[in-house]
């Protein structure tokens, strides 16, 4: 049986065996979700490919540390724009940190609902502004950053004349000079490609710290690199993310480690692939944007049912994390029928009646589901191999194949610890009266939106206060409303 794993670098482009720097210890730090909006249902595909990695490495006897971050400052689009979750803050005219635990709450509920595990460690970066401060002091003292009209800048020319800004995603410094458009407030900069490690911030700037360049927050790449080392060490088996975030992002945290720590930081990275739905980019602008909840409740234009977090998260599984993943009506049918044989054959293999003799090679199956996981984690192979064994499940109960007691229980074993333990994939009456209160309190947010466009207030106010009674909160905000549990 094939018990090497193998994993693909994004950074080498190419298959490696993986082999962790202290074993049997792995570190791997995620970058987590930016908690200004709605978690989106790409977040769902990142976030439960980790898990799967999580859980497979757990599996195969690993002690995984496993870190992922909450964004609750910083991000921003590019140097000159506004922070999300203050902007968010500014427009709903609240603390950010109450955007900041609305959007928590909601990040956690829907993870939660498609059965992922939850990290070692899930750290802050308002909670690590001492750390960050004197990262930015330490690139500062070695000559790689300067400091601009109280703002800091990481200096991608002077870390290139030593090292290779760029090798992550394979970009060329002159060619992001180039490239780069002018943009207002570029005057402070040196380079164009150069990125903010402190910001300085205007008056009106909600979140705000003293520093020794001024008032400011940090830069958004800067936030990774700290908490990343803290819980890891300075060098560490595995940083995950979404394509997205491989550059800038991803490339600006090997630059500021290497500036600051004098180390190569990470071994393996790994990104996941992105979403379309019908073929075309998931965007909520160009109407193809779907959330979770709408997929939950059906409640999208371009969604003919709902579909359950179970049904979800079998799609999402059936693609490599590395492939481009199609979301459509016609593949949810398809995943939703899969896993309901997939979860009837798994419930009958204990029920198989027992021969003297087995015509079904249960080590071949193993062999098989083991060899997929181990060749980068590869999902849809796998549970192709469990659904030969969902085609023998049904020809012994038909009486055309036979298995004996010992193989019925290894078979048993080994399907119950994929399909629960490794997919993280649950029966579907487990998570049923969940959707279907989901469902109910969006009929009632319908009616109640319905209530306020017909200027029935007194009905839109009664339909808010009942549903808070029986424990709902719900929220009217610029991008809709939102109900979370008191």
């Amino acid at each position: 049986m094939q018990t090497q794993l193998k994993l693909y670098n994004s950074k080498n482009r190419e298959i490696e065996v993986f082999e962790p720097l202290n074993p049997p210890f792995v570190g791997m730090y995620v970058c987590g979700p930016t908690v200004y909006s709605e978690v989106h249902i790409g977040n769902v595909r990142t976030f439960g490919s980790f898990d799967l990695i999580y859980r497979y490495l757990l599996h195969l006897g690993y002690k995984v540390r496993y870190v992922r971050n909450i964004t609750d400052v910083g991000h921003l689009l590019d140097d000159t724009s506004e922070d999300r979750i203050s902007k968010k803050a500014r427009l709903e005219n609240i603390e950010p940190m109450e955007v900041v635990q609305r959007y928590t709450v909601d990040f956690h509920q829907t993870m939660e609902k498609f059965n992922a595990l939850p990290p070692s460690i899930e750290p802050t970066a308002t909670g690590h502004l001492i750390e960050q401060i004197e990262l930015v002091q330490t690139i500062l003292d070695k000559g790689l950053a300067y400091v601009s009209n109280g703002s800091v800048y990481f200096d991608v020319a002077a870390y290139n004349k030593s090292r290779n800004y760029g090798e992550l995603s394979g970009r060329n410094v002159d060619d992001l000079i180039s490239n780069k458009r002018a943009l207002d407030g570029q005057d402070d900069k040196k380079h164009p490609a150069d990125f903010a490690l402190w910001k300085n911030a205007e008056p009106q700037h909600i979140m705000k710290w003293n520093s020794p360049w001024g008032v400011g927050f940090p830069g958004w790449h800067l936030e990774c690199s700290v908490m990343s080392t803290k819980y890891l060490g300075k060098q560490f088996d595995i940083h995950g993310g979404g394509m997205d975030l491989k550059f800038p992002h991803h490339e600006c945290e090997i630059a500021q480690n290497k500036a600051g720590y004098d180390e190569e930081p990470v071994k393996y990275w790994l990104h996941t692939n992105m979403l379309t739905f019908n073929g075309k980019k998931m965007a909520k602008s160009e109407g193809t944007g779907v959330t979770p909840r709408e997929m939950l409740t059906g409640n999208h234009p371009l969604l003919t049912q709902a579909y359950s977090a179970m049904t979800i998260r079998f799609f999402m599984l059936q693609a490599h994390y590395r492939s481009t993943l199609d979301f459509s009506n016609e593949a949810l049918q398809a995943a939703e029928k899969g896993l309901k044989r997939l979860m009837v054959a798994l419930e009958a293999i204990d029920g198989l009646p027992t021969f003297d003799k087995s015509s079904v090679d249960v080590n071949d199956i193993k062999e098989k589901l083991y060899g997929a996981m181990n060749d980068d984690f590869n999902s849809p192979i796998a549970i192709a191999h469990l659904f030969e064994m969902v085609k023998w499940v049904n020809l012994i109960t038909d009486g055309k194949e036979t298995i004996n007691e010992a193989d019925r229980s290894s078979l048993s074993t080994l399907a119950h610890t994929f399909v629960h333990d490794i997919l993280g994939l649950q029966n579907e009456t487990s998570n049923d009266g969940s959707e279907k209160i989901d469902g109910l309190i969006q009929f009632a947010l319908e009616l109640r939106q319905q209530a306020k466009l017909d200027k029935n207030y007194s009905l839109s106010d009664n339909i808010r206060d009942r549903l808070k009674e029986i424990g709902f909160e719900i929220k009217d905000g610029k991008d809709g409303t939102t109900y979370n549990p008191i």
